[in-house]
């Protein structure tokens, strides 16, 4: 996402999340399940990486023209990332089925 906050893997992975909620009896309750279940996420992925936050599971910040520099020189797209997106996946799939 380019920020340096939350993993993008992340965020896409609380997006899914919301999907799942689909018989909740009002919005309020189907926003405090999701609530529920991206807690769960984080508590499973920091137990993996330590951090959902992107600057901290790459050593580099990306809202920074240095860190986007770095990032690429250190390949850290084709190699970190894709890390995250699988771990990201997989706790998904755990969860969701």
């Amino acid at each position: 996402m380019g920020m340096g906050r939350d993993c993008g893997a992340v965020t896409g992975a609380f997006m899914a999340l919301g999907f799942t909620i689909r018989h909740a009896a009002s919005e309020k309750e189907a926003r405090f399940e999701v609530y529920d279940l991206v807690k769960e996420f984080v508590r499973r992925f920091e137990a993996v990486h330590g951090t959902i936050v992107c600057r901290e599971l790459l050593g580099v910040d990306l809202s920074t023209a240095e860190g986007r520099k770095r990032a690429v020189e250190d390949n850290l797209f084709h190699t970190r990332c894709p890390v995250m997106v699988r771990d990201a996946a997989q706790i998904l799939e755990e969860m969701i089925g």
